[in-house]
């Protein structure tokens, strides 16, 4: 069965397509609004682990919208959220039987609530996964630090394939460096570079 695993080339979305790929085909999808060239980093990610990858062209008035409503908020949540919602339609939309992510138990933002997950179900004829949503971040730290090599450090300086620094740069145009920096609170961001034991 083909499965779409959303894919930033980090830890989480990686460790993701570890658990799901005992019972799918996995191909990594990592949306881009053409806005930079960062969704690079996910490819290259995924090719270093050796799994399909493709980039999907995301709604760039979607990235508008959702930049122009974190700049509004002073923070990410709900232009994050409005992303990844749009980009598991755009994975469903994909020839395959089910699509994933890698949100954690604990995770803020990005969430699929149930009644979202059954409604992408019910309206693309696909399954959704989210296998590590039974998965604190202790739980998924032990099982990356025992299998993936990972580089980790701040969101503003790990390179990354996931929407984050598109958006970043649509509200740095609109409001410069400092707007940046007033809606996104420091991180940790994390850039898959290959397996533990390569």
């Amino acid at each position: 069965m083909d499965l779409a695993l959303l894919f930033s080339g980090g830890k989480d979305s990686t460790l993701a397509g570890l658990f799901l790929d005992s019972f799918y085909d996995v191909r990594l999808v990592t949306g881009r609004f053409g806005v930079t060239d960062d969704w690079e980093h996910a490819a290259a990610a995924a090719d270093r682990l050796g799994y399909p990858f493709e980039a999907v062209d995301l709604d760039r008035d979607v990235a508008e919208e959702a930049a122009a409503r974190m700049r509004e908020d002073g923070y990410p949540r709900n232009g994050i959220q409005r992303v990844h919602e749009h980009a598991l339609e755009r994975a469903a939309d994909l020839d395959v039987d089910a699509v994933a992510d890698g949100t954690r138990r604990d995770d803020r933002v990005p969430t699929v609530s149930r009644a979202q997950a059954q409604s992408l179900e019910d309206r693309h004829g696909v399954d959704y996964l989210s296998p590590l949503a039974g998965l604190g971040r202790h739980a998924v730290d032990r099982l990356v630090d025992e299998n993936l090599d990972v580089e980790t450090g701040p969101s503003a300086e790990i390179p990354k394939g996931d929407y984050e620094a598109e958006l970043r740069e649509l509200i740095a145009r609109e409001g410069g460096r400092e707007a940046v920096d007033r809606v996104f609170p420091d991180h940790e961001q994390s850039y898959v570079r290959g397996f533990a034991d390569d």
